[in-house]
């Protein structure tokens, strides 16, 4: 059944999302993975005699919503006001004397939580190949700009001289350790179960606990060790949690891109189709930092939906229905929406504007004041105390500020300093300032590295 998207209420529907992911998402998928969960178990009785083998191939065969259509399990559930049981009552009736064994030793939330689990697997792989296509385009950026020096600032102002290269490569780090926790969790944290009515499995009967392994094999994920009606949301929740804090990374690279593409600064902008893009409906001059400011609107979705994931950890004696609702929007709502959040991200850094011409402007904008503290390293270097050179550059520096002349020439006049460096010195610190970048090669060289290594794995 495909959804007509100019009558969708909700812009997840037909704004947000790459269309494989709302896909996975979409009531026929749900109704998909239920189906197969329900097959997979049938499959597990039968390896273990407890229904004929015939009987499990035929439940395999009509797993599907071609047989089982929404549409039927819909006009079930109006009638009998009951989601998994409608679910079950329509597959039953695809497969004749065989549907008394769809279901068997079976709750509701087994079905659910384990169906939601595939999918669950499903969409973090997706996430994991959009962090893979970020980090390569952040890869280029920091290759081509591990020399560009740039200012670095601090509280808003300028502080000392910085390494483009190394601001993307601190995004570049803290990306791998995201898709080090995707790829941890969707091995480890994607758990499938069959407990039955309060977790003893007892309706499975004596092969219960073979039942659970062979089924979770059949669906390629973990079964859990114990639990009671319901898996334990905590799970759930550091799965969410985890995705939460790559939204607000995101968000954080995305504001540092907003910050630098504001006229006054103008150092990085976001790609623009100049041809045919409008930035305002009326500033026809108009070029905007549009999707990373939607990268940042998101993000504060996101961290919104933190409070439903941690309130869904408490639950009420072996299981109630307080998560079950908000669930209904969280899986869909999370993935999607940051499933958005990393297209819009990966267009950006794919096509950003590295404006060094511009960096350098900024860098002289302050007329020297920023090479004060190379300066003061200088000195103490040659002898002179640490705490007298940091007060005689704080002052001259004032003064500079203050009469907006250069600090150079504010230094030159100083007996003290002058007597403590040669003034060829001095002019070689403000002449060349990529100098003064520390080992921020050699950091970037080892992020370069751990790039190269997480995405080949």
């Amino acid at each position: 059944m495909t959804k007509d998207k100019t009558s969708c209420l909700h812009p997840i529907d037909w704004r947000y999302g790459s269309e494989e992911m709302r896909q996975l998402f979409s009531r026929e998928k749900r109704l998909e993975l239920l189906l197969k969960v329900e097959a997979a178990i049938a499959y597990a009785h039968a390896i273990v005699g407890d229904i004929p083998k015939k009987a499990a191939e035929e439940i395999e065969k009509k797993a599907s919503t071609k047989f089982v259509t929404l549409e039927r399990v819909a006009e079930i559930e109006r009638e009998i006001s009951h989601d998994i049981a409608s679910v079950v009552r329509a597959f039953a009736e695809q497969v004749g004397e065989f549907g008394a064994y769809i279901h068997l030793g079976a709750t509701s939330n087994d079905i659910i939580d384990t169906a939601e689990a595939v999918r669950t697997k499903q969409a973090l792989g997706l996430i994991e190949q959009r962090i893979v296509k970020v980090i390569q385009n952040l890869i280029k950026i920091v290759k081509e700009h591990k020399e560009t020096v740039c200012i670095g600032r601090t509280h808003g102002s300028q502080a000392v001289p910085y390494s483009f290269g190394h601001k993307i490569a601190i995004w570049l780090e803290e990306l791998i350790r995201h898709l080090e926790n995707i790829r941890y969790i969707s091995q480890n944290r994607v758990i499938g179960k069959l407990s039955g009515a309060v977790g003893t499995r007892a309706a499975y009967g004596i092969h219960a606990d073979r039942i659970v392994q062979i089924t979770m094999d059949r669906l390629g994920i973990k079964p859990a060790i114990i639990t009671n009606q319901l898996l334990s949301r905590e799970i759930i929740a550091e799965i969410f949690l985890s995705l939460i804090l790559l939204a607000s990374s995101l968000d954080k690279f995305a504001t540092e891109i907003r910050n630098l593409q504001r006229t006054e600064i103008g150092e990085v902008r976001e790609p623009f189709k100049s041809d045919k893009q409008v930035g305002s409906s009326t500033m026809s001059h108009k070029r905007d930092p549009e999707k990373s400011e939607r990268i940042s609107s998101l993000a504060r979705m996101m961290r919104g939906y933190a409070t439903p994931v941690l309130e869904n950890i408490v639950t009420w004696h072996e299981r109630d229905l307080a998560n079950s609702a908000n669930e209904r929007y969280l899986h869909p709502s999370i993935f999607l929406t940051l499933d958005q959040m990393l297209l819009d991200f990966d267009f950006v850094t794919e096509g950003l504007i590295i404006n060094t011409e511009k960096m350098k402007e900024n860098l002289n904008l302050s007329k020297g004041i920023v090479m004060a503290e190379a300066v003061m390293t200088e000195l103490v270097r040659n002898g002179m105390n640490r705490q007298v050179a940091h007060e005689l550059l704080r002052e001259l520096s004032m003064k500079a500020y203050q009469e907006n002349k250069p600090l150079f020439d504010e230094l030159k006049r100083n007996k003290e300093i002058m007597k403590t460096i040669a003034e060829k010195e001095l002019k070689e610190i403000f002449d060349h300032p990529e100098n003064y970048l520390g080992t921020a090669k050699e950091q970037i060289e080892i992020v370069l590295l751990l790039a190269e290594k997480a995405i080949n794995k």
